[in-house]
């Protein structure tokens, strides 16, 4: 269809100033941009008063193993976002060997879900994706490498320092994936295999990613306590590799380390005089949310989430557990420590049995249970083979707000399409940048934050073609109330859609028509050219 959208207020996510135009979309793609176009469209949306932008771009998402079994995913496309970036964190759905699938999908379960309606053995990234766009999407997905997934396929799951045979191997398998079209190469230096690299390991690998201009994108060692060091960790990777460098969901957790907070700023100056390529994402949220199975101490882990069921169930394993939380081991965030169990709250688990325990914050549980906190926690994490979330409450509005005014952030979900009680980030982080941050604080301009969401986040990622309204670009398209665009969930309540967002087009299909949902696949699997 030809679509006329007339007379909006068009921010194009360039950071020019707004200005009223038309916009003329054919064959998918913007054809023409300009006042008082005339055409004869078969579809004309008059956006009289209202903004007209670049869909979102969504550089953080989990939506890997949900996007096989619900493609349409109109959770992110009511908040306008249009493409999103899978594979992140360092474990994901590919590569993955066939010998690997059954501990892996337990690895993966707390934080992407788990399902037995998909087929497992794909092995490869480009097996993965083709699936996927076989299946079809309902919006645009782009993919990283994960570094766990490499890993495991080099060297299994073991916590071994990775011989110089086993890095390149896995060089042999980053250059695999991204032929395939990945993005770059992402890692969770706090998940498992991740954790147990050394520095050498993500410089060679990188290397390969910058041979292909990738980007390496990281959740660092530490957000914490160790915070500093970590950062120059991820600064000489990016300056020995070459690598562009992009920090996921950026922030200093604790109030203990809040003090770093003009030291963290400062380092990204000095990579930037270094000559890297430095940028990071972030939800608008003083919470953040993961898998549960982060509290416990990386030992735990070491051989997969069966060694870690094993080590639950044994006696002195969980007493050693309680000591290192209680007391700290070096080199290891410990959410325990900068959250607190009263500031730590169940958000998902996947056995019926443990549903009433879903919102309880870890005290809450352990009064629940009648058990010492962290035993009632051991507790449920056996009980589900570690398949279950969690949000943590680390930091305050005015240090999310500095960080977001910084030239480096893009916006971002890191959103966990889990069912149960998600951390609200997943239903509103575009919404409430626009509605809080831009609207009632005046915190950004419209442009920069329009920019902030489109185009600033095609550029980190390498996305080609999307992110601008330019004629010649794919028509990904919102058309959006200003006055009353709001996020609307919260975290006792957050699975709620946003409002304000009334169109969206992916693709020139006109996905979202004056706030009614037309259920289609519009979207691409695209991938890195």
């Amino acid at each position: 269809m030809d679509i006329l959208i007339k007379n909006g207020n068009i921010v194009d996510g360039t950071l020019k100033k707004p200005f009223t135009g038309d916009i003329y979309i054919k064959d998918g793609i913007i054809q023409a941009i300009g006042t008082d176009i005339h055409v004869e469209a078969k579809k004309v949306v008059d956006a009289r008063g209202r903004l007209v932008s670049p869909g979102f771009i969504d550089t953080h998402s989990h939506s890997d193993l949900i996007m096989l079994l619900n493609p349409y995913n109109e959770v992110k496309i009511r908040q306008g976002v249009t493409t999103e970036v899978l594979g992140q964190d360092g474990i994901s759905m590919a590569p993955l060997p066939v010998e690997y699938i059954s501990p892996w999908r337990k690895n993966l379960a707390g934080l992407d879900g788990d399902s037995d309606e998909i087929n497992w053995e794909y092995k490869t990234t480009e097996n993965y994706l083709n699936m996927m766009a076989e299946k079809g999407v309902g919006l645009n997905e782009a993919y990283l490498v994960p570094h766990g997934n490499i890993r495991m396929e080099a060297m299994g799951l073991s916590g071994e320092i990775a011989s110089d045979e086993q890095i390149e191997k896995m060089c042999e398998i980053t250059r695999r994936e991204m032929e395939a079209g990945a993005y770059g190469l992402s890692t969770g230096l706090i998940y498992m295999p991740c954790a147990y690299s050394e520095t050498k390991e993500v410089i060679e690998m990188c290397k390969i990613v910058a041979e292909y201009d990738g980007v390496f994108v990281v959740h660092q060692r530490s957000e914490a306590d160790t915070i500093l060091g970590s950062m120059k960790e991820i600064i000489k990777i990016g300056k020995e590799s070459g690598v562009k460098v992009h920090f996921s969901h950026f922030k200093v957790c604790g109030k203990q380390n809040w003090k770093y907070i003009d030291d963290v700023i400062e380092l990204l100056e000095e990579a930037k005089k270094l000559g890297i390529k430095i940028s990071f994402d972030q939800y608008p949220y003083a919470a953040g949310s993961t898998m549960l199975g982060v509290i416990l101490p990386p030992w735990a882990h070491n051989g997969g989430t069966d060694e870690l069921i094993k080590r639950l169930g044994n006696k002195s394993d969980r007493e050693k557990m309680k000591k290192d939380i209680v007391d700290g081991i070096p080199g290891w965030d410990n959410f325990v420590d900068f959250a607190g169990i009263d500031q730590i709250f169940i958000t998902s688990v996947k056995n019926e049995k443990n549903q009433d325990v879903v919102g309880m914050s870890l005290e809450e549980l352990g009064k629940y249970r009648k058990q010492d906190p962290l035993d009632a926690t051991f507790d449920l994490l056996l009980d589900e083979e570690n398949a279950v979330g969690m949000v943590d409450f680390y930091g305050k509005e005015e240090h999310v707000i500095k960080f977001m005014q910084r030239p480096e952030q893009n916006v971002c979900t890191d959103g966990l399409m889990s069912e149960g009680k998600p951390h609200p980030r997943a239903y509103g982080s575009f919404p409430k940048i626009l509605g809080r941050y831009v609207r009632e604080q005046k915190v950004l301009t419209i442009e920069q934050a329009i920019n902030k969401m489109t185009k600033k986040a095609a550029e980190a990622m390498g996305i080609k073609n999307r992110g601008s309204l330019e004629v010649g670009r794919h028509a990904d398209i919102l058309v959006i109330d200003m006055e009353t665009v709001s996020d609307r969930g919260t975290y006792i309540d957050p699975v709620q859609f946003p409002v304000g967002i009334d169109n969206v087009f992916i693709n020139g299909h006109h996905v979202i028509d004056e706030g009614i949902y037309n259920k289609v696949l519009a979207g691409k699997v695209i991938k890195r050219s």
